[in-house]
């Protein structure tokens, strides 16, 4: 790639019709369209995206993203992951840069797109980048769902845990930590050529141990960006969260 040319970057949203807490969410439409929909119209809006793609397991769900006037490709059932999923799609779409969009996240900002991407350009020494940020009032660092990031300098990721770190040794004497600990967010940009060379390593140990994918690449010595910035979405897991975001999407 010349110099002078921007990277070509793709989004694309791995989009599963299973799901064993709540069955076929990406399709429900209590708002009026497909919640994966919604992840597709937020993830148009980002800047740095030159192209945005459902990835799909079914042809149903293809159907409803052609339907709402957007683009979806059916991928295979067998994927065990997301970035499997992407990585289908990076065989069939010639781009540098690939951003891997939950699709889950229907109040995903496209500003936190952008600024995983920028970061990953601004960041020769790393091959993927993420996004972090602050603990919200009523999120708990001891919950292993809500995954943790310990950085260094210049934004590099040192360790992803569902463990609550960093450990504050003082805090039951009441000091103020050092370090505040970060929600990890699940949006990842990966280079091309990594993007390929990753899958095909086995899992890791700290990877299995963790249940972390991210780990794998860590434990390879492979540099991960990651940008810092507020985030108040979430993925919906459950059909109480989607039922809250059909009230917030009712209430504007």
């Amino acid at each position: 790639m010349s110099a002078d040319r921007r990277p070509r970057t793709v989004g694309v949203i791995p989009a599963r019709l299973a799901s064993s807490r709540f069955p076929e969410k990406v399709l429900k439409a209590e708002t009026g369209k497909p919640l994966v929909v919604h992840v597709l119209e937020q993830a148009r809006k980002a800047a740095s995206l030159d192209r945005v793609v459902v990835a799909a397991d079914h042809p149903r769900i293809v159907a409803a993203v052609e339907a709402a006037g957007g683009e979806a490709i059916l991928t295979r059932e067998d994927h065990p992951n997301g970035t499997s999923r992407l990585a289908e799609v990076a065989e069939r779409i010639p781009a540098d840069v690939f951003v891997n969009i939950q699709g889950d996240e229907p109040e995903i900002e496209p500003e936190t797109i952008d600024a995983a991407v920028d970061l990953l350009h601004r960041s020769p020494w790393a091959e993927v980048a993420t996004v972090a940020t602050p603990f919200a009032p009523g999120e708990s660092v001891a919950d292993p769902n809500l995954v943790k990031v310990v950085l260094g300098l210049g934004g590099r990721a040192l360790y992803f845990s569902r463990a609550p770190v960093p450990f504050h040794r003082d805090a039951a004497k009441g000091g103020t930590p050092k370090a505040e600990p970060l929600r990890h967010v699940g949006l990842y940009v990966y280079r091309t050529p990594f993007l390929e060379a990753f899958l095909t390593w086995p899992p890791s140990a700290l990877e299995e141990t963790e249940s972390l994918e991210q780990l794998r690449i860590l434990e390879r010595g492979h540099g991960i960006a990651v940008a810092v910035r507020p985030v108040t979405g979430h993925g919906i897991d459950t059909a109480e969260q989607y039922s809250d975001f059909v009230a917030r999407r009712r209430s504007r």
